[in-house]
């Protein structure tokens, strides 16, 4: 290996002399990858080889680097992955929801009419997805989805996984937010939300029964037909009706 670009220089460098490596260093981040790309397909071409990592995670995957690779393709390069650890897929393993679909969402929109149409989407997604979220923003997009999903959809909120202070909580996206609330946010979040489920073809005397049984349980009229309406496809309203 000839020069090494890392998105945190101090990080890797302390990684480099714990294996004895005295390879260059040189930055790559989201403020310098456009020039710092043609540096590096310059570099390809010329025969070198080039290794890019990042602080924690993984090149290109919401992490900079996808410039880089492109860069190499154009020059011919040979381009190869040695995986390191994923908080994606460390998440969705102590998440309990399962792997075997899943859908990726990186970080939200910060605002505007996308932000919402993301959080609408997520609602509805069958299949768990897993988001990055900032320290800053946590809160608010829980927030955002439970007013989409209903804050009783079950989350894995993990916090700085594989390292030393990692963090995993599972509940509910209501009780994740009453927690992130009250406990200041700090590292970086991943979060895994519980896919929406299928509604059920049954009748509408069906759905009604089970949401009398859900007050027998303790619920609330309101409560049971809202819960019986994201579970069959009828509204709130005729269930509701017909509770009281």
């Amino acid at each position: 290996m000839d020069i090494v670009y890392a998105e945190d220089t101090r990080r890797t460098s302390t990684l480099l002399r714990f294996v004895d490596s005295d390879r260059p260093v040189r930055s790559y981040f989201v403020g310098n990858e456009a020039y710092r790309a043609t540096e590096v397909g310059e570099r390809l071409a010329e025969g070198q080889d080039v290794a890019l990592v990042t602080d924690a995670g993984t090149p290109a995957v919401a992490d900079p680097g996808v410039t880089a690779v492109a860069a190499a393709i154009e020059a011919g390069a040979l381009v190869t992955v040695i995986p390191g650890p994923s908080a994606v897929t460390a998440a969705l393993a102590v998440s309990g929801f399962g792997g075997d679909r899943f859908v990726f969402e990186g970080f939200l929109p910060r605002r505007g009419e996308e932000r919402q149409v993301r959080a609408s989407e997520i609602a509805a997604e069958t299949r768990p997805v897993v988001l990055f979220c900032s320290p800053r923003r946590v809160v608010d997009d829980l927030a955002l989805i439970a007013k989409e999903a209903g804050g009783g959809r079950r989350v894995c909120v993990c916090r700085e996984l594989t390292k030393q202070f990692e963090e995993v909580r599972r509940g509910t996206l209501d009780a994740a937010i009453e927690h992130w609330t009250t406990t200041q946010p700090r590292g970086e979040f991943t979060v895994v939300i519980e896919g929406a489920r299928t509604t059920e073809e049954v009748s509408l005397e069906q759905a009604i029964e089970r949401a009398r049984k859900l007050v027998e349980g303790g619920a609330s009229k309101s409560d049971a037909a809202r819960q019986v309406a994201k579970e069959t496809s009828f509204s709130k309203k005729p269930i509701y009706d017909a509770l009281i």
